[in-house]
């Protein structure tokens, strides 16, 4: 087992280095167009910190806190690692969405290995309980977690986490309610015959039995073998952002950059076990920027919540109806599911009802 997983690597490093002519994903800043404002750094300064089990404020599982430094009331974004990965490895796309104004709370729910489906959903819940009074204990007296505005996120399988998470499935009881949800290159398994546990996906459209807004930021590339001669991908067909998409009840919309991979979220100094973990996914190549990955994962995030938590659809929709013009990277497809409407009734680019008022902002 040992030999053949220096050989994966050893294999996976030679084909990086020895790139000469990579593919550039296709990015939309290459085309004319005006990048919309949730595409660019936010007004608030942010803070950053490492919290861990041994505080005062005791947290179940040690955190990494990203928040605005001005004083005020902001929105609270819970958001799960995925596989194998750090919390500290999402940095610059939770500096970006803090700059925003939301306060980003990371736990670390596991080290190098991870557990059984089971244990780390319940992990997730204990921290999620203590959001309402251990939040305050860790923030500033002028600075506060809204509440009411808390939003479940989640990368690979911290994105199934979120998902199991909003569908009750924990075995220790949530105290807390969900207000929306994102998932950014969710994966619910192996296989469709090798899902996680519990499972959440009965391939059957509109399945879910949660009714809060739901973003998913798939990527084209995540479905594809980092090396011909192994044919495992990281976000395999049948049990990643496609299907769950389709499990979703609305108001849920879907978002794929086409042109990045699964590990482009993260941040480029990562380590060497970041960067081993990087290589074992099919991605951009050595020498392409993964900023406009980011900055365009950031910006769906934030004009999403923007949207359902304070009723500011104006950069929603202009996402949801001209992506390529606003968004730093292509988003193709884009599909949403009405609020209103009937699941066997999808349209990409369409506008859900709730919306209609604002199109004279676009």
């Amino acid at each position: 087992m040992e030999t053949r997983m220096v050989f994966l690597l050893a294999a996976l490093l030679a084909t990086a280095l020895l790139e000469s002519k990579p593919v550039l994903p296709t990015l939309a800043s290459e085309a004319v167009h005006s990048v919309s404002g949730v595409f660019k750094t936010g007004k608030f300064h942010q803070i950053q910190s490492d919290v861990g089990t041994a505080s005062s404020c005791s947290p179940p599982r040690s955190l990494l806190i990203v928040r605005p430094e001005e004083k005020g009331t902001y929105p609270v974004i819970l958001f799960h690692h995925g596989t194998m990965c750090q919390n500290s490895w999402y940095t610059d796309v939770f500096k970006f969405i803090s700059s925003h104004g939301y306060i980003v709370v990371a736990p670390q729910l596991y080290g190098l290995m991870p557990p059984s489906g089971q244990v780390e959903l319940d992990l997730a819940a204990e921290v999620a309980n203590w959001l309402p009074s251990g939040l305050r204990c860790v923030l500033p007296e002028d600075i506060e977690g809204d509440m009411h505005n808390l939003a479940l996120a989640g990368h690979s399988r911290g994105g199934y986490i979120a998902f199991a998470l909003a569908l009750g499935l924990a075995d220790v009881s949530l105290d807390v309610d969900f207000s929306a949800l994102i998932g950014v290159d969710p994966v619910a398994g192996i296989s469709k015959t090798n899902q996680m546990e519990p499972k959440i996906l009965n391939y059957e459209s509109c399945s879910f039995n949660f009714s809060i807004p739901v973003a998913i930021i798939g990527t084209g590339l995540g479905n594809k073998p980092a090396l011909p001669i192994f044919p495992q991908t990281c976000a395999p067909d049948g049990v990643s952002h496609t299907e769950i998409f389709n499990e979703c009840k609305p108001p849920c919309s879907h978002f794929v950059t086409s042109g990045y991979g699964h590990m482009d979220v993260l941040d480029d100094d990562i380590g060497l076990i970041g960067m081993v973990e990087r290589l074992m996914c099919k991605g951009s190549r050595w020498g392409v920027s993964r900023d406009p990955m980011r900055r365009t994962v950031g910006g769906v995030a934030v004009a999403f919540l923007e949207a359902f938590f304070k009723g500011n659809y104006t950069d929603y929709n202009k996402i949801l109806h001209k992506s390529n013009y606003f968004a730093p990277a292509t988003l193709d497809p884009v599909q949403n599911k009405s609020e209103g409407t009937s699941c066997s009734s999808l349209s990409a680019m369409s506008m859900p009802a709730t919306f209609d008022r604002h199109i004279d902002e676009l």
